[in-house]
């Protein structure tokens, strides 16, 4: 009996892997390279990266797509004691930042981060005592690597866009971020009180009280998050599909055009026709844009 096509290019990837043609960490072709190269459908192509993935044989990574997995390490002791002076806090923060960056905050935990740093995952506890205080020191951390400037620009709205700015770049850096911060329960986090503070301070003196002006900073936190939210939740539905935001709307397209056939979603027809780009970072500086014009006439 023939292999189905989805076997077929499968092996053909993996045979490019054993030999050497794809080395560890090079990226395989994507679901649209697939449909190019072997003639196949989408779908197709989708189940070839799905296969790959699932077997081990790649990975997909956040920004960079589809790429030969490194072998597995062979199983060795841990390298390092519980008395170890190299295994620190600061060390182990890190290792945990490197991990959620590559793989996202499902696969964060704490024998993941050991395999990380060469450790006994019990060690670790000397040095964070949970999970939850770990994912606060490392929302601590990745809050800090851009500080607001000592000196602010002048005026309230410079200062909002200035530090909202700074929190995108953030959210955009770590897709993690959005996740594990939460609004309605807010974690005591320093340099996320530092945003807070700055935040207040732009508005202390318009005539708002302390109320109103920590609804406008939640408003405009709740923008940003809101938005880089979708940031881990595309990365996790690109690793597990394979397929880029672009090559994922291309296989709905049947599908948009069935409804737009009927009638009922004239303007949404218009959307789709347009070939409207869903960029988050435009989306992002709309919004902002937009909230603070309100903010301008509301404080008027």
């Amino acid at each position: 009996m023939s292999q189905p096509p989805y076997r077929r290019i499968a092996d053909e990837i993996r045979a490019r892997i054993a030999d050497g043609r794809l080395r560890p960490g090079d990226p395989v072709p994507s679901a649209r390279g697939i449909t190019r190269e072997w003639g196949v459908a989408l779908a197709t192509a989708t189940k070839v990266l799905a296969t790959l993935n699932a077997e081990g044989v790649t990975r997909s990574l956040p920004g960079r797509g589809t790429v030969v997995a490194s072998p597995p390490a062979p199983p060795q002791k841990a390298k390092r004691t519980e008395g170890d002076p190299d295994l620190t806090r600061d060390r182990i923060v890190t290792a945990a930042i490197r991990v959620a960056d590559a793989e996202g905050l499902a696969q964060l935990s704490m024998r993941r981060i050991a395999t990380e740093l060469g450790a006994a995952p019990m060690s670790l506890y000397r040095h964070v005592s949970s999970k939850d205080e770990l994912r606060v020191s490392m929302m601590d951390s990745v809050l800090g690597e851009d500080p607001l400037p000592a000196r602010p620009p002048t005026g309230w709205r410079a200062q909002l866009e200035l530090s909202s700015r700074i929190q995108w770049q953030l959210f955009r850096r770590h897709p993690w971020l959005a996740l594990a911060l939460s609004i309605t329960r807010p974690q005591a986090i320093v340099n996320g009180m530092r945003h807070t503070e700055w935040a207040l301070r732009a508005l202390d003196g318009l005539g708002l009280t302390i109320q109103q002006m920590m609804h406008i900073h939640t408003m405009l936190v709740s923008h940003v998050r809101g938005l880089a939210l979708n940031l881990e939740a595309e990365a996790q539905a690109e690793q597990d599909s394979g397929l880029t935001t672009e090559e994922w709307l291309q296989t709905q397209e049947d599908g948009y055009r069935i409804l737009a056939d009927t009638g009922e979603f004239p303007l949404l027809d218009r959307v789709v026709a347009a070939d409207m780009e869903l960029d988050l970072d435009y989306q992002f500086e709309f919004g902002l844009e937009r909230l603070l014009d309100g903010l301008e006439r509301y404080l008027r």
